[in-house]
């Protein structure tokens, strides 16, 4: 079962974000991430965080209580670590992120700290890019506009290796190392494959549907 959760910051558009969620069988709104999901003529399923940075508490109340977990701002968890652990319980077992663009530092690096835990979400969309995780044995194939960039990061413990067609600088071979980084690569035709051999990445692309 997939899981869509909603953050603050900079999302896709309306109409991306309609298409993501489409793909997503429980939709999650943390905190302000619900102004995005309702921006989107979407229904969050369930609202979760402290609801801190909520324009507006109001919005609440067009959803039943049963479906709001609310929690003090004195937390030790951020809301999107409470809506990740939120859809493990309902037994996802791939989860999602819109929103998180732009902003505070900060929180764009607890952000990316997530991909560096034991359960990593699998997919993050900040804007008008897409950031796909993947760990050891899995493969990603995709269709951007030929001439994209892809970049590619080591995560967690190595080693690391991966294989690669339709970049223009193959990841075949490739002598990873922690902080190490394969940036700005190009794909040739449009479709790629990137293939995880041992380890886990981080690849970022265009959001392209």
């Amino acid at each position: 079962m997939r899981g869509l959760i909603f953050i603050g910051g900079e999302s896709p558009g309306p109409e991306a974000l309609g298409k993501i969620a489409r793909e997503a069988d429980i939709l999650v709104a943390a905190d302000s991430g619900l102004m995005a999901c309702e921006g989107a003529g979407l229904r969050a399923d369930w609202v979760i965080g402290d609801m801190d940075s909520l324009d507006d508490s109001g919005r609440l109340e067009k959803y039943p209580p049963e479906r709001i977990r609310s929690y003090s701002p004195d937390k030790d968890h951020t809301d999107t670590e409470l809506a990740l652990a939120f859809l493990r319980k309902k037994s996802c077992d791939e989860i999602w992120i819109a929103g998180g663009g732009g902003g505070r530092v900060d929180h764009l690096f607890a952000l990316f700290s997530l991909f560096e835990k034991k359960l990593p979400p699998d997919r993050w969309f900040p804007g008008f890019i897409e950031i796909r995780c993947l760990g050891e044995g899995k493969f990603l194939r995709a269709t951007v506009p030929p001439g994209s960039t892809v970049s590619v990061f080591p995560l967690v413990a190595g080693p690391w290796a991966a294989d690669s067609s339709g970049l223009k600088w193959p990841l075949n071979d490739l002598a990873w190392e922690k902080g190490g980084l394969g940036l700005s690569n190009t794909v040739l035709d449009g479709s790629f494959k990137i293939h995880t051999v041992r380890g886990r990445f981080l690849v970022t692309m265009p959001l392209y549907f």
